[in-house]
């Protein structure tokens, strides 16, 4: 039953601790136990610490085996920029395409009322 007194003896010191903070006292208190009964009841005791190893850290792996020259990169590199390029363009191309369809069909549209198509409901 020990544990029961260190209990009441922390929160005694916990309550008093917080009324001296917010200046004002609880009413849902536990009785107030002498400071010299806290005092008594705490015991060190000494810990014996216990050293474990350590697992070693894993092994970084391996890099990857390094390519033969800059210029190898360098051609890649190259040939993958004149390939994005390439894509652009065709994206650049079809987009005006479309837009040059478009415009026809709103002009023939525009110029010949019965041309157009019926409208949503």
């Amino acid at each position: 039953m020990k544990w029961i007194t260190e209990r009441d003896a922390l929160i005694a010191q916990t309550m008093a601790f917080v009324q001296s903070v917010t200046g004002k006292k609880d009413d849902l208190h536990p009785p107030e136990i002498p400071m010299a009964t806290v005092a008594a009841s705490v015991q060190i005791v000494p810990v014996n610490t216990v050293v474990e190893s350590k697992p070693l850290p894993p092994q970084p792996l391996p890099l990857p085996p390094q390519r033969a020259a800059s210029h190898d990169v360098r051609t890649e590199m190259h040939a993958r920029i004149a390939n994005f390029r390439k894509h652009q363009e065709r994206f650049e191309r079809e987009r005006e395409e479309y837009c040059a369809a478009t415009l026809t069909k709103l002009r023939a549209a525009i110029r010949d009322p019965s041309s157009r198509p019926p409208a949503d409901k």
